[in-house]
């Protein structure tokens, strides 16, 4: 049995892993994800941990988050790919934190994050994405609400805030409740009307990590946030998913849930 349990709020896609995003008002839900969505990474040269984890991220330089990913009008696509030879879906320069707009896989830019950085760092490109858990990301509204409360912050998801949590599906509840994510476990999540809708599997907690201390805005850490994840809620918010049946996703579609039998 289907459940209407609310309507996409906004979508988010990340074109190059821990740099800042873009809100969409429509997105093509692919096997992998988004398209476009992390496809592009940078990869580390020297790796000195253990973890296994090649890729650069806010975590280890949060000024990431303040790069943004430009698409140039001017680069014309032949056969959907661009004339300077990457796939149409992906940007074509970075703008920097001091305003440069750099080509996204020039020496310049990697020259300029690693030395942020303190390392050399690798351009990568990923056909089918560079995620860390799952390819689709989803988190309602109201438990980014009650995270800012907890945190002792006012969280307004109209001017952004959310994307601390780098979600690509943002819900607004029809059931109002923080953490109601946790309950779709094992169900399915369909996004508009018919057979045919676009949807992904629930297939895990989002266990959260030190990204969401960072503001997006200035990359400044603020660990209460992590803290009151912590506390509310076992350091979960939101879920991950897996795509069961691709297609347009768009703000407003209605939501509903098929729950696990």
């Amino acid at each position: 049995m289907l459940i209407e349990i609310g309507q996409v709020e906004a979508i988010f896609r990340y074109p190059v892993k821990s740099m800042g995003g873009e809100r969409l008002e429509a997105a093509e839900l692919g096997w992998y994800g988004l398209e476009g969505d992390r496809r592009l990474a940078f990869r580390r040269m020297r790796i000195e941990d253990r973890s296994g984890m090649p890729w650069l991220t806010a975590s280890k330089l949060p000024d990431l988050l303040l790069f943004a990913p430009q698409r140039r009008h001017d680069n014309a696509r032949e056969g959907g790919v661009r004339k300077d030879g990457a796939p149409g879906d992906l940007p074509t320069h970075i703008r920097t934190p001091d305003g440069q707009e750099m080509p996204v896989f020039g020496e310049d830019l990697a020259t300029e994050v690693g030395r942020r950085y303190g390392a050399p760092v690798q351009m990568m490109q990923l056909r089918h994405g560079i995620f860390d858990e799952a390819s689709i990301s989803v988190i309602a509204s109201d438990t980014v609400q009650e995270i800012g409360r907890l945190a002792g912050r006012s969280f307004d998801v109209q001017s952004l805030d959310v994307r601390r949590f780098r979600p690509n599906i943002l819900v607004r509840l029809l059931r109002p409740a923080p953490f109601q994510e946790d309950e779709w476990l094992g169900g399915v999540l369909s996004f508009g009307e018919g057979d045919d809708a676009p949807a992904i599997a629930v297939t895990m907690r989002d266990e959260r990590c030190s990204m969401v201390n960072l503001d997006p805005e200035s990359a400044r850490p603020a660990p209460e946030v992590m803290k009151a994840v912590v506390r509310a809620n076992q350091n979960h918010a939101g879920i991950y998913g897996a795509v069961t049946r691709i297609g347009r996703l768009a703000v407003g579609q209605t939501i509903h849930l098929r729950a696990a039998t």
